[in-house]
């Protein structure tokens, strides 16, 4: 699958933007979005995805994230846009890495359908580009609660170039609380 599909590299190793290859005709269009073999070969390993979701945002200027799991039960996600579009963020917070602290910002909208790959090690949030997105996403782990971790999505030593301003995004109260990097002993 992934040999047929766009794969773009960053300069922070590890997350990847892949667009699969669609073939279209009179019908419609038909697309492998995601296949064991393919993916384990394009991120270099064992890749089992156990839990999938799907979140729904009513307006454009909704911030989810940024979020990650403390190991054990880090996880890695695979996210895809199905209705509208979002910015999707990944924050390096793998202590020991050069790029600790920058992140990668991708737009996935349903028109392109392109994933965005983000491994353990690093935070994951979005904003919402447009009123009722889909978003939909894979996860290789379950999601625990009490290995949570939530860090500012406006913390100023991220300088992540959000679309919506801090006090108009719609952020839940889990996040407008969250701390900032610099309160923060990565895990990773």
């Amino acid at each position: 699958m992934y040999e047929h599909s766009e794969i773009k590299r960053f300069s922070i190793p590890g997350p990847c933007l892949i667009t699969p290859k669609a073939f279209a005709d009179a019908r419609g269009l038909f697309s492998e979005n995601w296949r064991e073999d393919g993916f384990c070969q394009l991120t270099g390993n064992k890749t089992r995805f156990v839990q999938d979701n799907l979140s729904v945002s009513a307006k454009a200027g909704t911030i989810r994230g940024l979020h990650a799991q403390r190991p054990p039960h880090a996880l890695g996600k695979l996210v895809q846009v199905l209705r509208g579009a979002v910015m999707d963020v990944a924050v390096d917070i793998r202590r020991n890495s050069p790029t600790y602290g920058r992140h990668i910002a991708v737009r996935l909208d349903e028109n392109s359908r392109n994933q965005f790959w983000i491994p353990e090690g690093f935070l994951h949030g979005y904003e919402t580009l447009e009123d009722n997105t889909l978003v939909y996403y894979k996860q290789t782990g379950y999601y625990q609660g009490e290995s949570e971790i939530c860090i500012r999505f406006d913390d100023p030593k991220l300088a992540i170039d959000w679309t919506t301003a801090p006090e108009g995004a719609i952020v839940s109260d889990k996040d407008a609380q969250a701390p900032g990097l610099g309160d923060f002993e990565s895990p990773f």
